[in-house]
């Protein structure tokens, strides 16, 4: 079992997965999702308190600019559309579901079609269904099956509101209605790869969607092979986020190397991800040290998936299983082996049930 900070640094991570997606899933359905008629507030007063809720949001002070975008709102007498536009994406950004569903339910009478208040169901829904990831209520999740079927009576083409429903769905262990949901937003056509091999995973096996799922992401290593994380089923993966100025990372590495080699053969991979923003150097330093499994380059701390894992300081490591689940958070050169030893014992075993032609081959590092 994870400690309680590494408790706390998934559930950042899901918070930030559950906006990921949610992003996701609007530019698999439009591309952009449809907005309503944005508008600044008019009355002098909200006018102040606006600019005044941009400045602590440009400052990083977002949840008081969360409730200045409200404040505002309000004393624009409910009209500013701008306001909540803001205030809802900040209330997701920082996991404050309750208040973004709020949000979106003074939003709605703002809409003037069809399309706008789809679009502003599915963000209620989603705001509920994360809201009940982190309450454990059932409630919470009916009540975004009730959001996203509105949208959806509103504008069927919003194929995301079938994907967030079978996120729902399964969470309330209707799992054939949420195989239904994916894959009606397969056949729908979402164009986002990393949200098309999730939904069809959670299609083939609808109990992952509620399960504690490693965001997904698609990248290019250093040598040119194309890898994403749902393309790595099967397998179990450990990811080492580390960076070539970073001191503890380079003692670290002998330890990395050891595991790579240890389980080379099997069904595991190690995916190094650098923070460097200096590629030459990167690229160097990955030669000269004969890190020959699978390496990345993010780039800073902003990068998208340093930003996906919530990484907060380097070295820090995550386990993930055969299932995509994530399992573990190690900061430093922690003890992981025993870990990964019974999790790739498990992922053998499953290995075992399927086809030899269902299995891949393993390359440097375990690839």
């Amino acid at each position: 079992m994870a400690d309680t900070a590494g408790c706390a640094v998934f559930e950042r991570i899901a918070s930030r997965l559950a906006l990921a997606m949610f992003l996701l899933a609007c530019a698999a359905a439009h591309g952009t999702p449809n907005q309503p008629e944005s508008g600044a507030p008019t009355d002098p007063k909200a006018l102040k308190t606006f600019k005044g809720a941009a400045d602590w949001e440009k400052h990083g002070n977002l949840a008081s600019a969360l409730d200045d975008y409200r404040k505002a709102n309000k004393q624009d007498g409910g009209h500013c559309s701008e306001c909540l536009s803001r205030a809802y994406a900040l209330a997701m950004k920082i996991a404050a579901y309750k208040d973004a569903a709020s949000v979106a339910e003074d939003w709605l009478p703002l809409a003037e079609t069809d399309a706008d208040r789809a679009a502003i169901h599915f963000r209620l829904g989603v705001a509920l269904q994360r809201e009940g990831s982190e309450e454990k209520k059932d409630e919470l999740f009916s009540q975004s099956c009730d959001q996203f079927k509105a949208a959806l009576s509103l504008d069927p083409s919003l194929a995301a509101a079938h994907f967030a429903s079978g996120v729902s769905l399964s969470h309330l262990h209707q799992d054939d209605a949420a195989r239904t949901e994916f894959n009606v937003f397969l056949a729908q056509g979402g164009t986002d790869p990393s949200l098309r091999e999730r939904a069809a995973r959670y299609s083939d096996r609808p109990e992952l969607a509620r399960a504690r799922m490693a965001p997904p992401f698609a990248l290019t290593t250093i040598d040119g092979r194309h890898i994403s994380m749902d393309g790595l089923a099967g397998k179990v993966v450990l990811i080492d986020f580390w960076a070539t100025w970073c001191g503890p990372c380079r003692d670290a590495l002998p330890h990395v190397r050891d595991i790579a080699q240890r389980f080379q053969g099997q069904p595991f991979v190690v995916l190094s991800v650098s923070l460097d923003d200096d590629d030459a150097k990167w690229k160097d330093f990955v030669n000269k040290n004969k890190m020959t499994w699978l390496q990345y380059r993010d780039g800073k701390w902003t990068g998208p998936i340093a930003t996906q894992f919530d990484v907060k300081a380097i070295p820090a490591t995550f386990s993930i299983d055969a299932d995509g689940v994530l399992e573990d958070q190690h900061v430093g050169d922690a003890d992981i082996e025993g870990r990964l030893k019974k999790m790739i014992a498990h992922a053998i075993e499953e290995q075992s049930d399927r086809p030899a032609t269902a299995r891949t081959p393993s390359g440097p590092g375990g690839y």
